[in-house]
């Protein structure tokens, strides 16, 4: 009678294959450690002729190592060639992100947006100031132009701008004319013949 794979049980690391947890699982059952310890040693070089590139440098000879005692369900007891990884180890969370959860008035313009206006607002008066100020405007009419595709007006723009500075940004729409942004024409699919 024919066996096939899905009436096998499932395998640890499939990259090795099922002949290779073979190996494992009959290493497993060798009663002499020393016995044991040789087996081991065998499997861990079938397992290189496989992954070639992991015995050239001691960090990959460890990960065959670690993979061996993953295979055996740390149940293997041999003379390691190294440390291995240790099944508590194996699935430890990484640490939580923190992330800041208050909320976007304006979504379109983004917390980047946001941030940059604040920063703004805590420098001097002068040229620098007033060129972030017009780089700014021209960002967040981009920005509505990609949820307005009627256009943008300049008013608005610097509307928003003083509503989001908390009214400390203000400025004359026609003492800073904004650049005119053109949408993107969608493209028609067609490829255009060569002549």
């Amino acid at each position: 009678m024919l066996r096939y794979n899905t009436q096998e049980k499932p395998l640890i690391l499939p990259e090795y294959g099922r002949n290779i947890q073979r190996m494992v699982d009959h290493c497993l059952t060798v009663t002499d450690r020393d016995e044991r310890t040789r087996c081991a040693h065998a499997i861990v070089a079938s397992m290189a002729n496989l992954f070639p590139e992991l015995k050239q440098s001691e960090e990959g000879r460890h990960k065959l190592w670690d993979h061996l005692a993953i295979m055996s369900g740390f149940a293997l007891d041999i003379d390691y060639h190294c440390d291995v990884v240790q099944a508590e180890e194996l699935h430890t969370l990484p640490d939580k992100v923190p992330y800041s959860l208050s909320t976007i008035r304006w979504r379109h313009y983004g917390k980047g947006v946001e941030r940059l206006i604040d920063s703004i607002t805590r420098m001097e008066e002068g040229p620098e100031r007033t060129e972030l100020i017009r780089l700014v405007a021209n960002h967040m009419k981009k920005l509505n132009l990609a949820v307005n595709k009627d256009g943008v007006d300049d008013a608005k723009v610097f509307k928003d701008l003083a509503e989001m500075s908390h009214g400390m940004i203000q400025i004359d729409p026609a003492t800073m004319p904004l650049h005119e942004f053109k949408a993107a024409p969608t493209p028609s699919g067609k490829k255009k013949k060569k002549k």
